[in-house]
């Protein structure tokens, strides 16, 4: 499964979400990446209209004191270190996580500026369906994580003939943004997802 991450690592060198806001003759509010390509700020803000809001509330799990800071955006991480190793990463990343004894991982994305999330959203995509190009959403919504409104999504692909899921959390405002996702193999997902949803629950925004 090392073989795994190291797929996954390619795909977060290469995801830089450095981006200019610019302004059309038009009027309209586009972004401008750094591969030269662009869109709209709010072309598709119609189909989030539609993304449901989860109303359960996700909180850190009780009991957890240690607790990591980012150094880009006012956030923290708390795990538990007694599941968990932290690794500090490369730029665009900050931190890295990987289990003790499960084959699933995370990754803690952080950038100072502001990126609305719809734009967020594609970003991501993108980027893993540059790993793997039939990658897809197949779950999304809007929750309350300790407080703060985050957009959730998981991803399926597969890459060198392994298929994996991505379970991830989205946030920006005006303080920053940040991407924070785990990760494993599909199959592994049932026993997996509880020990990825508590590392990502961990994150709070003051």
């Amino acid at each position: 499964m090392r073989l795994f991450f190291l797929v996954f690592i390619c795909f977060v060198v290469n995801s830089s979400i450095a981006q200019t806001k610019a302004v059309t003759e038009n009027g309209d509010e586009v972004l401008l990446y750094e591969d030269g390509t662009w869109g709209y700020i709010k072309e598709t803000k119609s189909h989030f209209d539609s993304i449901p809001t989860n109303t359960q509330n996700f909180a850190k799990t009780a009991g957890l004191t240690f607790s990591i800071k980012s150094k880009t955006i006012p956030a923290s991480i708390f795990y538990n270190t007694s599941k968990w190793t932290m690794k500090k990463a490369e730029s665009p990343s900050e931190y890295s996580f990987t289990h003790k004894t499960q084959d699933v991982y995370g990754m803690f994305i952080s950038e100072q500026i502001e990126i609305p999330i719809e734009n967020l959203r594609t970003i991501a995509l993108q980027n893993a369906q540059e790993v793997a190009p039939n990658c897809e959403i197949v779950k999304e919504d809007f929750r309350m994580v300790n407080g703060k409104k985050v957009f959730f999504m998981q991803m399926n692909g597969t890459t060198q003939g392994i298929k994996f899921t991505y379970l991830g959390y989205y946030f920006s405002n005006q303080s920053g943004t940040f991407q924070f996702v785990t990760y494993t193999a599909q199959n592994l997902l049932a026993k997996a997802q509880a020990e990825m949803f508590e590392l990502l629950n961990g994150v709070v925004v003051p």
